[in-house]
């Protein structure tokens, strides 16, 4: 067979002699029809045929209950379950829990999955582990409606529906679906509610999926869930040295997660099955007539050419200049003004093409930057600098070109973390500073608000508790933000990664505790136009070089004019954290981010998480754990083991009975983020002489007032 004859894709789906179809479904190797038939890679890829049903069903070995519906290059669809409840007038029915356990296999959740809710008084907390026995991914989604008539077709951001974001690489999954209020009086009209996981881009909510008493059914055949899937137990740098791992034309890509293993794609220009010798196979392009009208295309390794008859010049490309006519002298003209001539002409016609070939591509460039600039939120930005913000006109604007060769070109090895927004990576700018670039996961009309509400947040704060914007991109497809870099990861990491083995003492928590309030007094109190960040976690605390904290991610946060109590705003937000004032009027206020930080002074002083997967609710919530503990003066008890030396110190018991009037369910009882503030600067004082401010200067921000922090405005005096 001549080297240049292309091979159709179909030829190598399946191993030879092993079976490519079951029913619709078709079976590419590593996959392999036949439970140890020896048709796929491993006994993990085994697919089981059900001819009893018509047509027959493929599932996976691992599990009966998982019915496959397709199988791409690098994802499994598989068929969707959900939790339900339905609702009459004295009676509940339904399964509200949801488990999926694909510990110790090749296959793990794919972050196209979305965790979605459907009904008007409903929350779904999953919970998701890389293992059984690993820590805790918790993702959340609330749906309510009062009425029918508040509902729109395709809207899900909470009202009658919900999406949340679901983190890649995880291998167990238990979804419960709750009520918020017993259903209440919404039974008339949302009879039944839903939780599932899958993929985001197939489910689109209509107003009758909430009204109607079996879109259950629509939703299993329409909504797949994706697994991604890799091979062996091995990184391609580990199998850099082997030969026949991914044939012919193909390269190795390793899984980027937890999960061990590879898998292997066909290059550019080539298709087919890598998996299989002969592998890869080229492509012939000049079937898809990539030519102009008058080019000639000739298929080559992986590419084409367009070439150009004689009397014509250019590219010959469709996308190109294509092919231009030369206009040539008669024959009877001299042969020496006939040459002379046409090399002239050729050398213009040429010099011409290529300078145009070179302004159409500066003009695409440009248009798809513009297109990028506009998609990415520049013309919200453009106005509000047109509006004289002076603050926002000192932000960078930065080009792509600097920021992919700070974090050469955004290497994986340069990533330091990721999120349900996006990915953080290392780099370091030309003036040799170290910075952190975050990238959106991908662009939406949610997210990009959220974008653009941190880049003017943190436009107006200069507080050196507070990590500092040095500026954004926005010419390239997703937008980029540049902050400083905080050395030293999370406080949430700090306080529950039990590996690390650093001697986090008493004195050092209460300095950060210290350094987590300052700012947020600054927000409250003490800017030009007050600031509520509603995002209070320990993971969004930084901590740098010498473990002082850094409060970061105001995605979410709202400027509020001075005359304003609270935001009436769908809840925010994470389990665990949110003010439960908040969770049921959906009014957030100040004291909202004090309740939030209530519990942070909990997790340093207990050293437990927020939410775990305990049984009764009160063993869930170390908040109510804490509560109780304290009401029955046994705070011992719950004290983290590291921090009790000789007993419970005078600074400690201090401490938590801060945390307790910050946790109080009551908003107006709460002390203000200045009140907690001073509080915790008096603690850490008393324990530590030496505890001295920094400048006034590094402190405050744009046009600032001073923060009085006297005892006579204390509320719980």
């Amino acid at each position: 067979m001549n080297s240049n004859t292309p091979i159709s894709k179909d030829t190598y789906i399946a191993k030879p002699g092993c079976q490519s179809k079951c029913g619709n479904l078709t079976v590419p190797y590593p996959f392999g029809i036949g439970l140890n038939s020896g048709c796929s890679i491993s006994p993990f890829f085994d697919i089981n045929c059900n001819t009893s049903f018509d047509p027959p069903k493929a599932f996976l070995h691992i599990s009966d209950d998982i019915e496959v519906i397709s199988i791409s290059d690098s994802k499994v669809q598989i068929r969707n379950q959900l939790a339900w409840n339905c609702y009459s007038s004295d009676t509940v029915t339904g399964d509200n829990e949801l488990r999926i356990n694909l510990t110790a296999t090749p296959f793990s959740l794919s972050s196209e999955n979305k965790l979605t809710v459907v009904g008007c008084d409903d929350y779904s907390l999953a919970t998701l582990n890389t293992s059984l026995n690993q820590g805790n991914y918790i993702s959340s989604c609330v749906a309510i409606c009062s009425k029918t008539a508040e509902l729109r077709n395709g809207s899900c951001a909470g009202i009658g529906c919900c999406k949340a974001s679901i983190p890649r690489g995880l291998q167990y999954i238990y979804v419960g679906l709750s009520s918020l209020r017993n259903h209440g009086n919404v039974t008339s009209f949302n009879p039944c509610s839903y939780s599932f996981i899958g993929d985001g881009s197939r489910y689109t909510f209509q107003v009758s999926d909430v009204s109607d008493s079996s879109p259950a059914n629509k939703i299993i055949e329409t909504v797949p869930l994706l697994l991604d899937w890799v091979v062996g137990n091995q990184s391609c740098y580990q199998l850099q040295n082997t030969t026949g791992v991914c044939q012919g034309a193909s390269v190795c890509v390793d899984s980027g997660t937890n999960i061990k293993g590879y898998r292997c794609n066909c290059t550019r220009g080539y298709e087919g099955n890598p998996y299989l010798s002969p592998g890869c196979q080229d492509i012939n392009e000049c079937e898809y007539n990539p030519c102009s009208d008058k080019a000639i295309c000739t298929n080559l390794p992986g590419s084409y050419n367009c070439s150009c008859p004689y009397s014509y010049v250019g590219d010959g490309r469709k996308d190109g200049i294509g092919c231009v006519y030369l206009n040539l002298p008669k024959r009877n003209v001299a042969r020496t003004g006939l040459a002379a001539g046409s090399g002239l002409l050729i050398i213009l016609v040429l010099a011409t093409s290529f300078w145009l070939y070179k302004v159409l591509k500066k003009r695409k460039l440009k248009r798809r930057r513009q297109m990028f600039f506009k998609r990415n939120g520049g013309l919200l930005l453009q106005q509000q600098i047109s509006a004289g913000d002076h603050e926002l006109q000192k932000i960078r604007f930065f080009t792509a070109k600097e920021l992919e060769k700070a974090t050469d070109r955004f290497n994986e090895r340069r990533i330091l973390g990721c999120g349900g927004q996006g990915t953080v990576y290392k780099g370091m700018l030309f003036d040799g500073r170290i910075v952190a670039v975050k990238m959106s996961k991908k662009v939406d009309e949610n997210q990009l608000e959220e974008f653009i509400n941190e880049v003017f947040i943190l436009s107006q704060i200069n507080h050196r508790n507070v990590v500092k914007l040095l500026g954004c991109c926005l010419e390239t497809e997703v937008p980029l933000l540049a902050y400083e870099f905080i050395s030293n990861g999370t406080l949430y990491d700090l306080i529950h990664d039990d590996t690390a083995g650093f001697p986090f003492s008493w004195d050092m928590r209460l300095r950060i505790a210290t350094e987590v309030a300052s700012p947020l007094a600054y927000l409250h109190s003490a800017t030009s136009i007050p600031i509520f960040h509603r995002d209070i976690k320990s993971s969004n605390i930084l901590l740098d070089e010498k473990y002082r904290a850094k409060v970061s991610d105001f995605g979410i946060s709202r400027l509020v004019s001075m005359d304003q109590t609270h935001l009436t705003t769908k809840v925010k937000g994470t389990f665990g954290y949110v003010d439960p004032e908040y969770f049921q009027t959906s009014k957030f206020t100040e004291k909202s981010d004090v309740y939030s930080f209530g519990v942070i002074l909990v997790e340093l002083l207990t050293g437990q998480k927020p939410l775990s997967t305990s049984e009764t609710e009160e063993e869930r919530s170390s908040v109510k754990r804490f509560i109780l503990t304290m009401e029955e003066n046994k705070l011992q008890t719950v004290l983290d083991p590291k921090i009790l030396d000789q007993g419970i110190t005078d600074e400690q018991l201090s401490v938590a009975n801060l945390a307790l009037r910050c946790l109080n369910l009551h908003g107006k009882k709460r002390p203000s983020m200045r009140d907690v503030a001073s509080e915790l600067e008096s603690i850490n004082t008393r324990e530590n002489p030496s505890f001295v401010e920094l400048e006034d200067q590094e402190m405050m921000g744009v046009e600032t007032e001073s923060i009085d922090f006297s005892d006579e405005e204390s509320i719980w005096k």
